[in-house]
């Protein structure tokens, strides 16, 4: 279905700026009309990453009039691979700030606003009134429903992203016109329940045809042409090169979005901070001391233990745990399992395993001594 133009004509463009985007002019239901409303259009881009990195050099280079960039991360190393806006020359430089410079040079007309802190709940409901779009390239689960959360409360418009290893999706959620995210998956997963890019991995040209998809989803909805991604999930396959679409409608029974307060929760609480914790430094010296007393059990997929583990950890996964309990530690540690020492539960980053030794205490004898790997294996590793 065809929705209205997002945005409204701006004033007329000026010849110079006219000749910049010939290629569009000729274009049914972009024009020249399409044109001024790309450039009186206000866009939020939730990460510079990724898929940020494409979705905002097509979005300057269609002439979009203001750019709001939003990632409190900083370039490095490991991101030049994929993400392209970055060079070299930007690594330690917050990733928004170096946005901000790639988009003045490709197009000094183009009014980019820089925030290098995360989108949160104290913020989200102002930003997101003062865009008319709000393009989602988050790297996490908390800011994906903050950002879900909060374009229900202010009707806001979102295009909406995700890759990992050889697969991405893309989708758009507008309050009022379609179903969101929480229709499609209702409940906020834990944050390491699926793996990140840095376990995972991701192929990185993916990047580009998911986020310059998400940049023609964004374009559209602006001017007002063609058919819009709303109820509609596109799947993108690479190893495959093929792309399929699942459709999906509003669930009548989930309740409506009211205030923000579970994801306020969620984007709360950190991987750390319980009071059975242990420390990564801590684990390594004790490792290596060969200190008595110490044994390590990885709740993660045997998928994530291949691309690191802890040497001599035993691997127990959390669904066994969470399914049979204390029993299922003592089926693989036999007699370790009852030596008296500390268990160290460890998953990616902390919260998998918090789980896990909850579903362990429950059953575990007393006096048995569970302890959280703080940070998981991210922790570990870095």
């Amino acid at each position: 279905m065809t929705l209205p133009p997002l945005v409204a004509p701006g004033p007329a463009l000026p010849p110079e700026r006219a000749a910049r985007f010939a290629r569009h002019l000729p274009l049914p239901g972009i024009g020249a009309e399409g044109q001024r409303r790309i450039a009186h259009a206000r866009v939020l881009v939730i990460g510079a990453g990724g898929l940020g990195a494409p979705v905002l050099q097509y979005l300057a280079a269609a002439g979009v009039g203001h750019i709001t960039v939003m990632d409190d991360d900083r370039v490095e190393r490991t991101n030049l691979q994929r993400q392209v806006l970055h060079g070299e020359a930007d690594l330690g430089t917050p990733k928004a700030e170096s946005a901000r410079r790639a988009i003045a040079a490709l197009d000094p007309q183009v009014h980019v606003t820089a925030h290098a802190e995360r989108l949160r709940p104290d913020n989200a409901l102002a930003l997101f009134r003062a865009h008319d779009l709000v393009l989602d390239g988050a790297d996490n689960f908390a800011t994906r429903y903050l950002v879900n959360d909060a374009a229900e409360l202010t009707g806001t418009p979102v295009v909406w992203g995700s890759i990992l290893r050889f697969a991405g999706q893309l989708s758009v959620f507008w309050p009022g016109r379609g179903p969101m995210l929480r229709d499609l998956h209702p409940d906020i997963p834990d944050e390491d329940s699926i793996a990140d890019c840095a376990t995972g991995g991701v192929f990185g040209a993916l990047c580009g045809v998911v986020g310059s998809a998400m940049a023609v989803e964004a374009l559209k909805l602006i001017c007002g042409v063609g058919e819009p991604l709303v109820g509609r999930l596109a799947r993108y396959d690479a190893l495959a090169g093929r792309w399929s679409e699942l459709r999906f409608g509003i669930d009548p029974d989930r309740p409506a979005v009211a205030d923000l307060q579970e994801v306020t929760l969620r984007c709360a609480v950190p991987s750390t901070g319980r009071p059975d914790d242990i420390s990564a430094g801590e684990v390594a010296a004790r490792l290596r001391s060969a200190e008595p007393g110490l044994v390590v059990v990885d709740v993660r997929t045997a998928d994530e233990r291949e691309a690191g583990s802890i040497e001599g950890s035993h691997h127990v996964p959390l669904d066994r745990v969470l399914a049979q309990g204390w029993s299922a530690l003592v089926a693989v540690l036999g007699a370790e399992a009852h030596d008296g020492g500390d268990i160290v539960i460890t998953c990616q980053g902390g919260i998998r395993s918090a789980r896990a030794i909850d579903a362990l205490a429950a059953s575990a004898p007393s006096g048995t001594s569970l302890r959280n790997l703080a940070g998981g294996m991210s922790a570990y590793s870095g």
